[in-house]
C-alpha cells in the first residue's frame, strides 16, 4: 500500500475547513484525493432569476473542485490560484442537488488541471469544464 493510499484527504479539508464561497453556495465535498473529487451542490439558492440554476454557480463548483485537488496534490499549505477556466453548459437545472466529479487531467509541479463533469440527480450530464490551476512559489 502506497504513502499516499493512506492519507485521508476529507479529513484533510474539514481540519483546514472550507472557504465562504462555498459555503454559500452549499457545496459539500464527499470525496477527495488529488486524482479524483467529487461534491454535491443545491439548485436552490443557486439561481438566476427566471429559476434555472446559474452558470456561475457551475463554474463556481468547478473551480472549488480544480483548486482543491491541486491543493492535495501541492499541500494545503501551498497557494493556488486557478488561471484558465471553461464550461460548457449542456443543459439547465430547476430543482435538487448537482454533483460534480473533477478528475484529474494533469499533475505536474507547478500547474495541474481537472476535467469537471456536472451532473442533475438523474445522472444526466449539465456541464462540463475545465479549469487549469497554478501553484505559487513559496515565499
Amino acid at each position: 500500500m502506497s504513502d499516499e493510499s493512506k492519507i485521508d484527504y476529507l479529513e484533510q479539508l474539514q481540519i483546514r475547513g472550507t472557504g465562504a464561497l462555498d459555503k454559500k453556495m452549499g457545496i459539500k465535498i464527499l470525496e477527495a484525493s488529488p486524482q479524483r473529487l467529487v461534491a454535491t451542490m443545491p439548485v436552490d439558492g443557486n439561481t438566476q432569476a427566471v429559476g434555472l440554476l446559474h452558470g456561475g454557480a457551475s463554474v463556481v463548483l468547478a473551480e472549488s473542485l480544480g483548486s482543491i485537488g491541486t491543493a492535495l496534490h501541492a499541500g494545503l499549505n501551498r497557494r493556488i490560484v486557478g488561471v484558465d477556466i471553461n464550461a460548457t453548459h449542456h443543459r439547465s437545472a430547476t430543482s435538487g442537488i448537482v454533483t460534480g466529479t473533477a478528475t484529474a487531467i494533469s499533475l505536474g509541479k507547478t500547474m495541474c488541471s481537472y476535467e469537471i463533469v456536472i451532473n442533475n440527480e438523474q445522472g444526466q450530464r449539465i456541464c462540463t469544464s475545465r479549469i487549469t490551476c497554478l501553484i505559487l512559489a513559496q515565499r
